[in-house]
């Protein structure tokens, strides 16, 4: 059987749980001076694997089951690669009112701003919204003018880990996240192309794939 890898943050949660079992999730977070959000991830990867078990209305108890170990790599084994789909790119440049039509076209959460297919910035529903609630014209406003702009997108790369696409997500309230080649520009900078995307829905259908490969 493979030997796991956990985080420290991990073995601390695990320590935690064997010592005051049962134990909420709210008092794991207060001992360890974070937020439940911030634990989610964590306590998520701990029970799949089966080295936790949650108890509803009761807590987190101490289960180590016999698999969990290899259940643990195969999931650490899938890369970002493995589960992106494409991205929905747009120009800057494109109307407020393009843009939500291409949302709603393409059936996504999030667009992505590219400029040749380099990665400059990201518009959700959410800002779509809060514009449509003012008065401005929709019509003439260009996309640009709301996105969020790099250097504060986040993201990751092919090869990274489908798990810690997972937790970005959920630490950082996304819907998605760009996948993205480093490259170098005409003068030699590094910049992030886009190859991809990762979303909540591409995460379900992989907890699907494995039940449906248990």
């Amino acid at each position: 059987m493979s030997t796991i890898k956990l985080s420290p943050r991990q073995e601390k949660i695990i320590k935690l749980v064997k010592d005051n079992a049962p134990i909420t999730s709210e008092k794991l977070a207060s001992r360890l001076s974070v937020t439940r959000a911030a634990l989610r991830p964590d306590l998520a990867i701990l029970t799949m694997t089966g080295i936790l078990e949650a108890k509803p209305k009761v807590g987190y108890i101490y289960s180590k089951k016999p698999s969990y170990s290899l259940i643990y790599d195969y999931i650490m084994d899938i890369k970002v690669k493995d589960i992106m789909s494409k991205p929905v790119i747009v120009d800057e440049n494109t109307t407020v009112y393009d843009a939500i039509v291409y949302l709603f076209l393409n059936d996504v959460g999030t667009l992505f701003i590219g400029d040749k297919g380099i990665l400059v910035g990201a518009v959700s529903r959410k800002d779509f919204l809060k514009i449509a609630i003012g008065s401005t014209d929709m019509h003439k406003i260009p996309v640009g003018i709301i996105m969020t702009r790099m250097p504060n997108i986040i993201f990751v790369e092919k090869n990274d880990v489908a798990y810690l696409a997972a937790k970005k997500i959920m630490e950082h309230e996304v819907d998605s996240l760009p996948v993205v080649e480093k490259i170098r520009d005409s003068l030699n900078n590094e910049v992030l192309k886009i190859v991809g995307k990762v979303s909540k829905t591409n995460i379900t259908r992989l907890f699907v794939k494995i039940g449906e490969n248990k």
